[in-house]
């Protein structure tokens, strides 16, 4: 598996506007593009090559929801950009990484993504993400 670089570090918010205002206005990271997938809506700032992801749940059956009620407002997961996320799984299940998702899904910007358990990861939850071309 080959690792290309942290493409984004996500973090959980209650207001998506209340939080441009710190990231875009005082800190003057320009918001490239905002999303929503699977009952949550997303941010993306880039910073150099890595992005910050803000993360808001619209509906109760956001992953952010459930995270936001354990943990609130905070930094929720790490992902790294591969090059193949076939292979990656393949790989990792090989070293003996539990997934969450062992399909790929659909994530940011047309991206396949997949989530490794934070049980075998040292309570870290990693994204791995295959970006759409062009991204």
């Amino acid at each position: 598996m080959k690792i290309k670089r942290l493409e984004h570090v996500a973090i959980t918010v209650k207001d998506m506007d209340r939080a441009r205002e710190t990231w875009v206005d005082v800190l003057g990271i320009a918001q490239e593009y905002e999303e929503e997938i699977q009952g949550t809506r997303l941010a993306m700032l880039p910073v150099g090559e890595t992005y910050i992801e803000l993360l808001q749940a619209v509906g109760p059956d956001s992953p952010v929801h459930a995270w936001m009620d354990e943990a609130g407002e905070s930094l929720w997961h790490l992902c790294f950009e591969v090059e193949d996320i076939e292979g990656a799984v393949v790989e990792l299940k090989s070293k003996g990484i539990q997934l969450l998702n062992e399909a790929p899904k659909p994530g940011h910007g047309g991206s396949r993504v997949v989530f490794l358990d934070p049980a075998s990861t040292g309570n870290v939850l990693i994204e791995l993400a295959e970006l759409a071309e062009g991204h």
